[in-house]
């Protein structure tokens, strides 16, 4: 799709403040809105005014779409920021520009607007700008198993963008502290209130949401508050039962284990799973699937055990096939 050069539209440098692209926006809006207009593509011109007005004023949308512009033709590979299918919600007014009116490429790379009347009328340039509150933010937040049961503090880096005192537009890096609270689970989302983006016009910033996942475990499988572990049992313990000790994520346990192992058995650990945030949220539970283990023939001594079992025990693995 052909990219569109949102600043050769508004007529404005790629270095421009944001006062100095508010500026030629609103001069080319008084020269092609529609209602007072008489250029005959006037419709057309306010609509593509709309479109970089809408993304060249957000910090955030402003700076991916520079890096998107900065890329070669053809190797234009496109990465949203957080939150960029949010939409745009443009002041009432009559005229031209409404959400109908955006471009392909412009719908391609930030979604269909909300409905509302043109930016560009004349009532929409006379009214001071509303506080509005900043967009919220999505991030991914990778913990261990342990800090659900225990929580724990991480540090998250995050890049985002904002205006210099000059009007430009500047990235900066943040790190931020993140309590992780006891008894999360993975898909749940951390809200940091006021993390997101600015809010505009004196409206207070949105907030971040940090969905959980956890890092893959060797011996745990996690199924919201339950967790999995394989328990391997020697053939005497499988045949005739036993006492053993077992860890879980937090401690050792002693499970009894019953005679006559089955496939595909588990034991239940009532509440070893991860806790609950609340009275009302129990604890989850811990499974341990038994395993079979068998000893390896690797000594003289094995081996003659493994001998007098062949030639004493009457039992056949394949009498059911």
């Amino acid at each position: 799709m052909e990219f569109k050069d949102y600043y050769k539209i508004l007529g404005v440098a790629k270095t421009a403040t944001a006062d100095e692209i508010k500026k030629a926006y609103r001069k080319l809006a008084r020269k092609y809105h529609p209602d007072v207009s008489k250029e005959p593509d006037a419709q057309a011109r306010m609509a593509e005014l709309n479109e970089a007005q809408a993304v060249l004023s957000d910090p955030e949308k402003r700076v991916a779409y520079d890096a998107l512009g900065n890329q070669p033709p053809g190797q234009r590979d496109f990465r949203p920021p957080p939150n960029w299918d949010a939409g745009f919600e443009f002041s009432d007014g009559a005229g031209g520009g409404g959400s109908d009116d955006y471009s392909d490429f412009f719908e391609q790379l930030f979604g269909r607007a909300r409905h509302g009347g043109g930016a560009g009328s004349p009532r929409a340039h006379r009214r001071e700008p509303q506080p509005e509150r900043g967009t919220d933010h999505h991030a991914k937040i990778e913990l261990d198993l342990l800090d659900a049961y225990n929580g724990a503090e991480r540090n998250i880096s995050l890049r985002g963008a904002r205006l210099d005192g000059s009007g430009h537009v500047v990235t900066e890096d943040r790190t931020l502290n993140v309590k992780i609270p006891r008894g999360v689970i993975e898909g749940q989302q951390i809200r940091l209130s006021g993390q997101g983006g600015p809010g505009h016009a004196g409206g207070p910033a949105g907030d971040l949401f940090l969905e959980v996942f956890f890092k893959p475990e060797a011996r745990y499988r996690v199924q919201g508050r339950d967790v999995t572990a394989s328990l391997p049992l020697a053939p005497w313990e499988a045949a005739l039962g036993a006492e053993i000790e077992v860890p879980t994520p937090t401690s050792r346990v002693q499970v009894t284990v019953p005679a006559g192992w089955k496939k595909g058995r588990k034991l239940r650990l009532k509440g070893h799973g991860i806790p609950g945030r609340a009275a009302a949220d129990p604890a989850g539970d811990m499974y341990l699937e038994l395993e079979l283990a068998l000893p390896p023939a690797d000594t003289p001594k094995a081996r003659e055990l493994y001998e007098t079992m062949a030639r004493d025990l009457p039992f056949d693995p394949r009498a059911g096939l």
